[in-house]
């Protein structure tokens, strides 16, 4: 089973991005194994958290994101890069 990107979108609750950092600065990301940190941006006024994570089950990153519900809100979009897109667009695939 070929791994699958996720880009995350976080909405810190209350809009306190002090709560989501002091957990990570203290416990760290808290990534089951399996589920890997690609890259991330937060928007300028540090209420949003837009995170690329790749998994090879939906459910490491459901776990994951147990460890964050108290302080995060989550919208889970599953992606491909342009490339991949390029390649299925010209392939016949929609």
């Amino acid at each position: 089973m070929a791994k699958q990107l996720y880009m995350v979108v976080e909405r810190f609750r209350n809009g306190d991005a002090g709560a989501v950092y002091r957990r990570f600065r203290e416990k760290g990301r808290m990534a089951p194994d399996g589920l890997t940190y690609v890259a991330s941006w937060v928007d300028e006024k540090l209420e949003r958290c837009f995170q690329l994570m790749e998994a090879q089950e939906r459910a490491q990153l459901d776990l994951w994101m147990e460890e964050w519900r108290d302080l995060v809100d989550f919208e889970v979009f599953a992606v491909m890069s342009s490339k991949e897109a390029v390649e299925r667009v010209g392939a016949g695939g929609s």
